[in-house]
């Protein structure tokens, strides 16, 4: 696995909760349905991922080698206050300081449990990072607001998902991976706004051994073309394929299971 610097992971979570306490405080709906996520509201989609980084940073600070369970991390629910944006944001901004100084704090390498065997803190800083990347999305798409990420957080948020998936091929440890087993199939994503120097082109090959990936310009069976924010986005069931600006090109079907079956949802 391949992560950005352990830094730039910091500084994506911080910025992200920034961004996020934003949108929540900005006279939205606290009450509103998250398209994307229909079973949250937007202040339930908030305690959601305050919730995850405060799990994962107590995890860190602690150096867990097992898993703590979430209901015994403080605070881990939000704020007693329900309906109240103040307090929700007060909540997040420590949230974001306790996460990220405990990330910092450890470094990249320092032993904590994780689900799937990576054991280290730097597991964490970039599960964390491209976790509220994505569910700043869902407020944005909820509040109707404008969404952007970073072209190297986009791009690392593909490899991340793509090795998630790989890992549930080897380990089996989820009923969909079977799904997705087949006669040979391809799919290639291709970010077309991106610096050439990102490398930002993933072929994904599906066959009778489960999935397998790789960056690379090469031909597949469907091709999932357009903006990389866009891409991202798509490729994480947040945005419609039909959506302007992204092309498919070939047997959409492919594209289509995939969607279906590889969620971690």
């Amino acid at each position: 696995m391949t992560y950005l610097a352990h830094e730039r992971y910091c500084a994506e979570i911080a910025h992200q909760v920034s961004q996020l306490r934003e949108l929540a405080t900005s006279g939205a709906d606290l009450a509103a349905r998250v398209p994307t996520c229909p079973d949250w509201s937007l202040e339930q989609l908030v305690r959601h991922m305050g919730g995850a980084l405060r799990w994962a940073g107590t995890m860190v600070r602690a150096q867990a080698q097992e898993m703590i369970p979430p209901d015994q991390v403080p605070l881990g629910g939000g704020p007693e206050a329900q309906g109240d944006p103040a307090a929700l944001d007060t909540w997040l901004a420590e949230t974001g300081e306790l996460v990220v100084g405990a990330l910092r704090e450890a470094g990249p390498e320092t032993k904590v449990w994780t689900w799937t065997g990576v054991d280290t803190s730097g597991f964490w800083a970039r599960r964390m990072a491209h976790e509220i990347t994505v569910h700043r999305a869902d407020a944005a798409l909820t509040v109707e607001a404008p969404y952007e990420v970073a072209p190297d957080i986009a791009a690392d948020a593909l490899d991340e998902w793509l090795e998630l998936v790989e890992w549930v091929r080897r380990t089996g440890a989820r009923e969909w991976a079977a799904e997705l087993r087949g006669p040979a199939r391809s799919i290639h994503l291709h970010a077309t706004d991106a610096d050439p120097a990102l490398h930002a082109e993933w072929l994904v090959e599906l066959g009778d051994e489960g999935v397998s990936w790789r960056r690379g310009h090469e031909k597949a069976t469907v091709a999932l073309r357009g903006p990389l924010t866009s891409v991202l986005l798509a490729f994480y069931r947040r945005l419609p394929l039909d959506t302007p600006g992204l092309e498919v090109v070939g047997e959409r079907e492919v594209l289509d299971l995939w969607l279906e079956h590889a969620s971690f949802g």
